[in-house]
């Protein structure tokens, strides 16, 4: 089975509740009715409720079984507002701007999954990046284990010509610019465990450069070594090489010629790239070169799930991402649950 169809029936498995606040978009319309007929996500449109009905309509785009919620409306304007105030009050927000805030469909949005109203979101259709992640951040928060969120894309290689079948994690392509060997290591943990809950497979992370086990020396290749032995110490768990050139991370054979020792052995789903430029640069060879299919950018490091979306985006996208953010809900759901009954048994 192809892994975006396993991912597609794992959200089926335990549909999750996802917001969308850009509900006047055709592609987010159609996409949202897709995932409440085919079952993978309860769907709730976050905005203006007579423009929603009105693009649904030009559209015909069938809102049956998906909820409403307008943050402006009086039921649900003063409680959002005074959970943005409590939380960013220390940074200065005021009453009265956390009110005119939380009006907004992609902050409010947010604002339920913070509140634990619902279980992820997804936004980008419309909003930029740097919106997307923004709010994420400052709503929802980082996760415990982790300071900085970073993204990955999704890479799929299902068609009959691609000799490596399957999909992969790249990261990170879209936000951490120059990563130093500590942001690396946990780029590099977190897109392990995007490989877990999405490829659904044990992690092997290569730690991408131009050298592989000290074929050269330059700083560069200093970071990637001193990354990789952070990631170790942080996370024994997980199989890595690096420093690691591109061949030798995917092709067995070169593997056993250039790393005899390698953990991964030549058979890497999860690259991570030294730098943004590097990655943005990957993602897009793989994607437009070697005919990949490109999911993302999608977020790690986050509390709770909430991804970006290109505003290029289609409505087939935007239902990939959102069952996508099922699994990542599925997931952070079961990491909550082993913490407690840890927790519980280990005080």
């Amino acid at each position: 089975m192809k892994p975006l169809h396993r991912i597609i029936d794992q959200a089926r498995s335990a549909p999750r509740h996802i917001v969308l606040c850009e509900g006047e978009d055709p592609r987010v319309l159609n996409a949202a009715a897709r995932a409440r007929r085919e079952g993978i996500a309860q769907i709730t449109l976050v905005g203006e409720a007579r423009r929603i009905i009105a693009a649904a309509r030009a559209c015909r785009a069938d809102l049956d079984g998906l909820d409403l919620v307008d943050p402006a409306a009086p039921a649900h304007l003063q409680p959002l507002a005074d959970a943005l105030h409590r939380l960013r009050q220390a940074k200065g927000m005021t009453a009265p701007q956390a009110l005119q805030e939380a009006r907004k469909p992609l902050v409010a949005a947010n604002l339920m999954v913070r509140l634990g109203q619902a279980d992820g979101s997804v936004a980008g259709a419309v909003h930029t990046t740097a919106d997307v992640v923004r709010s994420a951040i400052q709503i929802i928060g980082t996760h415990p284990d982790t300071s900085l969120v970073s993204s990955f894309f999704l890479m799929m290689l299902c068609q009959p010509f691609h000799s490596l079948k399957g999909g992969l994690i790249f990261s990170d392509c879209a936000l951490v610019v120059e990563p130093d060997a500590a942001q690396l290591a946990q780029i590099a943990a977190a897109a392990a465990d995007s490989a877990r809950a999405l490829l659904m497979a044990e992690p092997r992370v290569a730690m991408l450069s131009f050298s592989t086990d000290g074929s050269a020396r330059h700083p560069a290749v200093d970071k990637i070594t001193a990354a990789t032995a952070q990631l170790r110490r942080l996370r024994p768990d997980i199989v890595a090489d690096g420093d690691v050139q591109l061949d030798a991370a995917i092709v067995a054979e070169i593997a056993q010629r250039k790393l005899p020792q390698s953990q991964v052995q030549g058979r890497a789903n999860v690259l991570v790239f030294p730098n943004l430029e590097a990655g943005n640069i990957g993602y897009k060879l793989a994607e437009r070169l070697a005919g990949a299919v490109a999911i993302g950018p999608l977020l790690q490091g986050l509390a709770r799930p909430a991804n970006d979306l290109s505003r290029g985006c289609s409505a087939d996208d935007v239902f990939h991402v959102i069952a996508v953010t099922v699994v990542q809900a599925q997931a952070a759901a079961a990491r909550r649950a082993a913490e407690s009954a840890m927790a519980a048994c280990c005080p």
